[in-house]
């Protein structure tokens, strides 16, 4: 990685700046799938899919029975991890729920907020060279704790782990599909897919592009994304092959990962790019890994105060601090997706199954956004109660603002209750 020392804050900016894609050419490309799904639904999907794939789906659909066989093409090991994952997540996330709680905020006046599940939602699996199956448990399970009635896999993977996981979750129905389409699928609906509500989970910038697209038009979606990425914050407690570990960890999604080292210890980080050497070469997908730590930087600064300042300024998606007094730091954390905690605490523990969710905000979003929680597949109602007595106390009030705004109908909503009283 290449070091750089001590650079004065007016060049943070452009350090931390992550690379600009020209979204205007990638839309260019996805728009016309979108219309094409939209205009000719499963026709569309199985022309996309034969042109870009060369796939013929005879089905859209997953069949009953692959979703029932995919346990028996697992060994034990993996399906035992992949249920303690679930598990995990599922205590984790069960804790977000919340109790309808009524509050009186004055005499006869009650409000309070309930939540209600999405009714349906999309969750999108890519497919290429890394079959996540993990995503499908981030997704799933505080979908299946928000109660939503209808959750619709999109994936062009028939890996039997993504399967096996889908109908842990409660997946209720799955289909072969993959790209931009599989999106407009579930935006649009077809004569198969069912039209959802909101729209989860990561994919290429084709599918980022087409996720964003069709947010425009009243389809949420999770979160903004870009390339995954980890910062790491170490000091001279931090052990640099753990270090090395962590970075290449996240450098191995693709050439474009985004890996951020920073520290007060020079010595640190000389180690810490020998330790990378070493490791890199052993693994298996070390070409886009290289392509990944040649591109990213480990900044050497004066200073605690100066790293903190530098990291808030970057928003990780993935933060970690490997230093001495770990929790101390991260209470002066503001802008994160996911914090790690200490030399034990690798990332791809929370990418797996700590309990946290993995699904996070990149590309400096994490300044705004939060990761993806049981709120994400909620909607928050609110209800209001008043009595007669609660609209004596609170009427007059209503009545006086009304009348500053000069909407006499809403005055009037309150004065003909309150003349009806006496």
């Amino acid at each position: 990685m290449k070091i750089i020392a001590f650079p004065e804050r007016g060049q943070w900016a452009n350090l931390l700046a992550r690379p600009v894609q020209d979204s205007r050419e990638i839309e260019e490309k996805v728009a016309p799938i979108l219309a094409d799904v939209k205009n000719k639904g499963d026709q569309a999907i199985r022309e996309l899919a034969f042109k870009f794939d060369k796939v013929t789906l005879d089905s859209l659909a997953f069949p009953a029975e692959a979703m029932e066989r995919a346990a028996d093409l697992l060994d034990d090991t993996l399906k035992d991890a992949i249920q303690q994952a679930y598990r995990n997540i599922r205590t984790f996330h069960s804790k977000q729920l919340q109790a309808v709680g009524k509050i009186e905020t004055m005499p006869g006046v009650t409000c309070w907020r309930k939540s209600v599940g999405i009714e349906k939602v999309g969750i999108y699996i890519p497919g290429g060279t890394a079959p996540l199956f993990s995503t499908v448990l981030m997704l799933g399970v505080p979908a299946q704790l928000a109660g939503c009635r209808e959750v619709i896999l999109c994936t062009p993977s028939d890996h039997p782990a993504i399967l096996y996981a889908a109908k842990l979750v409660g997946v209720t129905k799955a289909f072969r599909i993959g790209g931009a389409q599989a999106i407009a699928a579930m935006a649009y609906g077809t004569e198969t897919v069912p039209k959802v509500y909101k729209i989860f989970g990561p994919g290429n910038q084709y599918v980022t592009s087409a996720k964003m697209l069709v947010s425009k038009e009243g389809v949420a979606i999770d979160m903004p994304a870009g390339p995954s990425e980890v910062a790491v914050y170490a000091d001279d407690t931090a052990v640099p092959s753990f270090v090395a570990a962590d970075l290449l960890s996240q450098a191995e999604h693709g050439a474009d990962s985004q890996v951020l080292l920073v520290s007060t210890s020079k010595k640190l980080l000389s180690a810490v790019n020998l330790a990378l050497v070493g490791q890199m070469d052993r693994l298996p997908r070390k070409d886009l890994a290289a392509r990944a730590i040649e591109n990213s930087k480990a900044i050497l600064v004066e200073s605690e105060t100066d790293v903190i300042d530098l990291l808030n300024e970057y928003a990780a998606e993935h933060l970690i601090l490997s230093v001495a007094n770990a929790e101390k730091i991260s209470e002066k954390i503001i802008n994160a997706g996911s914090i790690f905690l200490g030399n034990y605490t690798p990332e791809s523990c929370g990418d797996y199954a700590s309990g946290t969710n993995h699904t996070l905000p990149t590309n400096g979003h994490a300044r705004a956004y939060s990761g993806v929680s049981v709120d994400s597949f909620v909607k928050k109602i609110t209800v209001q109660s008043i009595t007669v007595q609660g609209l004596r106390n609170l009427g007059p009030v209503v009545e006086a603002m009304a009348e500053a705004e000069s909407l006499d109908a809403h005055r009037n909503a309150v004065s003909i209750r309150l003349k009806s009283l006496e």
